[in-house]
């Protein structure tokens, strides 16, 4: 309506003036509804056309959309593993910090897995005590065994002089000679056994206490798992579980956490495709939200998505008919303040109505250029006003239209 009422004042109107001043031409007599269409043929069609112009250059070069959302994510509360909650410690939109423990699942099986793993430590330390005691134990028996061995050794030498003589029987001898060769044997058994039991005091024993620490760990991981608690600050949504429920990180969410600051700061706008060459980062755009009406929120283009979602594929077990994907999608541009704070009062999710500016002032301080670009560049940019009074105007009635003419 605007954009006609000003295409108006520059066809029709001087048509009219110059028939009613200067021809003489009066409403009702000379110039009447039958005659009017003949009588202002040129200035109605130089309107409609010069509207028809003038609203596709204010729509294209400063596009407008109504999808503009402050979106915001959630986080999925869930425990980590499947189990029954034992105590419950936070309630319906409670405000919780990093760190807060949500609610506690049943934790007998990871307690006794945690006293397993102690007792198989104590036990571990147990045999380590008895290995140093048979270390000992091991160090008498070769000192024994060394003994042995040597009195076999002196009881030969002397038995062997005396054979010399006759005085003792070869077989007596050769008895002595297996003797030593048996108590030899017994040294390097008793030896072994010594380093069997060094080995098992320095390697195994060690080995497997580091075994059973690391399983005494996992357990208490897994025993920390049954405290669920909030990966970052903000309200807890949609929580109604009880002691008693089952939770399942695959089929039962305990509720939902919304972050201190998800959906602040930032407003997300879908538009049209054939604004594609025009949205560009660094662009000025201006928002009114429902969340905060008869507010104009000053905005900047800070990111255009450079792919369209309607257009993306995943892959299936069917054939995609581009066909199914036919409906048009929209430019993803991100929308930040011009001003620190101008989005802390809308809340998350709220719906806006954004408009973006193309500005030329660049290209118009350019000292080479033509006269003609420089006059369309400024008529561009002087349409974007009309743009900018539209809003202005949704500003003011989208609480009418809301409370009253919708009934919301």
């Amino acid at each position: 309506m605007l954009e006609l009422i000003l295409c108006s004042m520059l066809t029709v109107l001087p048509d009219y003036l110059f028939r009613r001043y200067a021809q003489g031409k009066r409403i009702g007599v000379e110039i009447t509804l039958y005659t009017m269409w003949y009588e202002l043929r040129w200035g109605i069609t130089a309107c409609l056309l010069l509207t028809i112009s003038l609203i596709t250059m204010i729509f294209y070069f400063h596009p407008s959309t109504k999808s503009v959302t402050a979106v915001f994510r959630t986080v999925t509360i869930l425990p980590e593993t499947v189990g029954r909650v034992d105590e419950v410690f936070v309630g319906i939109n409670q405000k919780v910090a990093a760190g807060d423990p949500l609610f506690r699942l049943d934790s007998a099986q990871q307690d006794a897995a945690i006293e397993t793993a102690r007792r198989q430590i104590a036990e571990l330390d147990a045999q380590m005590e008895v290995a140093r005691t048979e270390l000992v134990t091991a160090d008498a028996q070769i000192q024994e065994a060394e003994s042995a061995y040597q009195t076999a050794v002196d009881e030969y030498e002397m038995k062997a002089q005396l054979l010399k003589t006759d005085a003792v029987s070869r077989r007596e001898v050769e008895r002595l000679e297996t003797t030593i060769e048996g108590r030899k044997s017994a040294v390097a058994a008793t030896i072994a056994n010594k380093r069997t039991l060094e080995t098992k005091i320095s390697a195994l024993l060690p080995a497997q206490k580091a075994s059973a620490e690391a399983a005494l760990a996992q357990a208490q991981v897994d025993l920390d798992k049954t405290i669920v608690r909030a990966g970052i600050a903000g309200t807890v949504q949609q929580f109604t579980l009880r002691p008693g429920d089952v939770v399942n990180s695959m089929l039962r969410p305990a509720g939902i956490l919304v972050p201190e600051l998800a959906g602040r700061g930032t407003l997300i706008a879908g538009f049209g495709q054939i604004e594609a060459q025009v949205v560009k980062q660094g662009m000025i755009a201006e928002a009114t939200c429902i969340g905060k009406p008869f507010t104009i929120i000053p905005l900047v283009v800070t990111e255009v998505q450079d792919v369209i979602a309607a257009g993306q594929l995943r892959p299936t077990d069917q054939l995609i008919d581009v066909q199914q994907m036919g409906k048009p999608g929209t430019l993803t541009v991100f929308l930040q303040p011009l001003y620190p704070g101008a989005l802390d009062d809308v809340p998350p999710g709220s719906s806006c109505i954004a408009n973006a500016y193309t500005n030329n002032h660049d290209a118009l301080a350019d000292p080479n250029i033509g006269t003609l670009k420089w006059t369309y560049l400024h008529v561009v940019d002087a349409v974007g006003l009309v743009h900018a009074m539209i809003l202005r105007i949704q500003a003011m009635l989208m609480p009418v239209q809301t409370l009253v003419l919708t009934g919301h």
